[in-house]
């Protein structure tokens, strides 16, 4: 029952994926012009970059996860090649 729990957070394909990273990218938009407003100037400016970068960063480590999973399942080779890309 717990192993069915847990499915249900896992990203399964790019779709998905792209669903929580559209989320998060709207969460962090908003928390930057948040922080926009509430410092205006160049520090305020360099808080919305940070939001938006984060966003990025986390975009591509969601991506890289959903293709590592998809590789495992295929072919065993393949995800040894994926994970010797991984490791240069």
């Amino acid at each position: 029952m717990i192993t069915r729990v847990t499915n249900l957070f896992v990203l399964k394909n790019g779709f998905e994926a792209g669903l929580v990273i559209y989320a998060l990218a709207l969460g962090g938009a908003i928390r930057g012009l948040e922080y926009l407003e509430q410092y205006p100037g160049g520090f305020g400016w360099t808080l919305l970059v940070a939001c938006l970068l984060t966003v990025l960063i986390a975009g591509a480590s969601l991506v890289d996860g959903v293709r590592f999973r998809r590789a495992r399942r295929q072919e065993p080779q393949r995800f040894a090649r994926v994970v010797s890309r991984a490791r240069r």
